[in-house]
């Protein structure tokens, strides 16, 4: 494994994640509520009275972010080595682990893991393992 130093960005990956703490705590802090991506879209899914603004307002930030950024930085070029079958196949397989896991990534790795809970813990590390060994499997067995 090597790093690509040409690339490599630390500011903007602290700056990042300094935003994304800074919205978790927030949304904590002024409704209670958790920041699981899952979650408040599955809230959005199947809406209760009154409880819809906020889940829509924290998806649509999450869609207009990566606008605003472009405004005064260039976006980095996405390139995705996986085929339309592959990508629909793994979709679903985090859908259906979100709703197993009780929570996503957001949720318990960002969340629940600040929050120091040992439930989210041993689902961040349960996520982290699948994927290790989902990499593993794919790259290195299967060589897709």
């Amino acid at each position: 494994m090597s790093i690509d130093w040409n690339h490599f960005t630390p500011y903007a990956a602290l700056l990042g994640g300094a935003f994304i703490g800074i919205a978790a705590a927030l949304l904590l802090l002024m409704n209670g509520r958790i920041a699981g991506i899952s979650g408040i879209v599955a809230g959005l899914l199947r809406p209760a009275a009154g409880d819809i603004g906020w889940r829509l307002a924290f998806v649509l930030g999450i869609i207009i972010a990566p606008w605003i950024y472009a405004q005064v930085a260039a976006l980095p070029a996405a390139r995705i080595d996986a085929d339309m079958g592959a990508l629909i196949i793994a979709g679903l397989l985090v859908g259906v682990g979100t709703r197993y896991g009780s929570g996503c990534t957001s949720g318990h790795g960002v969340c629940g893991l600040s929050r120091l809970s040992p439930r989210s813990a041993a689902a961040t590390g349960a996520f982290m393992a699948a994927g290790f060994v989902t990499v593993f499997v794919a790259r290195h067995l299967f060589s897709f």
